[in-house]
């Protein structure tokens, strides 16, 4: 018999928030997603839908939207935030939208952000709010930071993007909010990492308020976990580390190999996997300085951090552990993790159904690449299905 402080087969606590005809809807939703013409042929047809301004979006938000996003408007959201909050599941606001040029824009998504960070503040089950540097700047400009080789030009557009970040970090720096700062491709992540370190030293001095994330499927980033602690030791704040695996892993080997460099990616998933667990005990052996998120669907690591904590005696609410997972995935960890007295968070996007399209697009070649995921999904949604059938 398991002598685990938690299981993550009790299907009855993964979906008690949801109805019977939410549970339905989601199985055909995944074994749509499992499908990969489907999810081929109607990315394809969404994104050309959308270009010539065919009325797909009411489509859209009641089918994949609805299973992967919090609303429209984050008053739109509310309930999504408030259900979560009922089962002990704070809520991780990421405005969904991406893929902007204009200096309007970034000062839009500025704004928004800020908006998000005030309404957090008045919500105890909203601690954390996410964002892309990309949000605020061109890729092209990261990628002449990253390179070392920008131009005169763009010392304006340099300025720009850190008065647009620290706009953001005040705020939430004034609030009971902190960032996660997303990572981005490996060709523009020194750049973010510069930024992001910079808005570390300023911000984090009392508390955690700004978390860089770390990308374990490269293989040079548990390295680069251990240096930003021993910098942040030597600094005097607090480093705030998201942990994940990682997005990028077909694109990255891709252009390695397109332009004759060596890939920055693990060999393996064996390689990873060791990496990512690794990072998770070197965080929480370092907890008075560390603050991290285990950001995962993955079972064995999420178990991996449970074990670790309980063997240690940690508070299993101490501040500075966490873990997340996105909304409308991995439902099994997630409340169950909750249920036994963790911090736990959903991934909860939001924002105008045509600029969320790209996020959605994203989730159902996700799905659908990453082994067992959704089969995996499908099986614990039928075996609640036929728990509740059978009581």
């Amino acid at each position: 018999m398991s002598t685990d402080p938690i299981s993550f087969d009790d299907t009855a606590i993964a979906f008690a928030s949801r109805s019977d005809e939410e549970l339905r809807k989601a199985r055909w939703m995944f074994r749509l997603m499992g499908n990969e013409m489907v999810v081929d042929i109607g990315s394809h047809l969404t994104r050309m839908a959308l270009r010539i301004g065919l009325p797909v979006q009411s489509l859209v938000k009641q089918t994949i939207y609805s299973q992967f996003c919090g609303g429209e408007t984050l008053e739109e959201s509310i309930p999504v935030v408030d259900r979560l909050g009922q089962e002990d599941v704070s809520t991780i606001l990421d405005y969904g939208v991406e893929a902007k040029e204009s200096d309007a824009e970034f000062d839009a998504n500025v704004e928004e952000q800020i908006r998000a960070i005030v309404f957090a503040n008045g919500r105890a089950s909203v601690p954390y709010i996410s964002c892309k540097i990309t949000g605020y700047t061109s890729f092209s400009l990261l990628e002449r930071m990253s390179a070392g080789e920008q131009t005169p030009e763009d010392a304006e557009a340099i300025a720009l993007l850190k008065v647009r970040l620290t706009r953001i970090c005040e705020s939430a720096a004034g609030s009971d909010v902190a960032v996660y700062i997303d990572a981005e491709e490996s060709w523009i992540q020194d750049a973010v990492d510069a930024l992001v370190d910079a808005l570390m030293v300023t911000y984090n001095i009392e508390k955690p308020v700004v978390f860089t994330t770390v990308q374990l499927y490269r293989h040079d980033r548990l390295a680069f976990l251990k240096r930003s602690h021993q910098a942040a030791e030597a600094g005097g704040y607090f480093l705030g580390v998201k942990l994940v695996r990682g997005a990028y892993m077909d694109k990255e080997r891709a252009r390695a190999a397109e332009r004759g460099y060596p890939s920055p990616i693990h060999a393996d998933k064996a390689a990873v996997d060791a990496d990512f667990d690794e990072a998770l005990s070197y965080c929480l052996e370092h907890i008075d300085r560390v603050a991290f998120c285990a950001a995962t669907h993955n079972e064995a690591s999420s178990m991996h951090l449970v074990r670790a904590v309980v063997a240690a005696g940690v508070d299993l609410k101490h501040p500075h552990v966490h873990f997340a997972q996105l909304m409308g995935m991995s439902d099994h960890i997630s409340f169950n993790l909750a249920r036994a007295g963790f911090n736990t968070s959903k991934y909860v996007p939001y924002g105008p159904v045509r600029d969320v399209v790209p996020y959605l697009i994203r989730r159902a070649e996700e799905n659908r690449s990453i082994s067992g995921q959704v089969g995996r999904e499908l099986r614990l949604i039928q075996e609640e299905i036929k728990r509740r059938t059978d009581a």
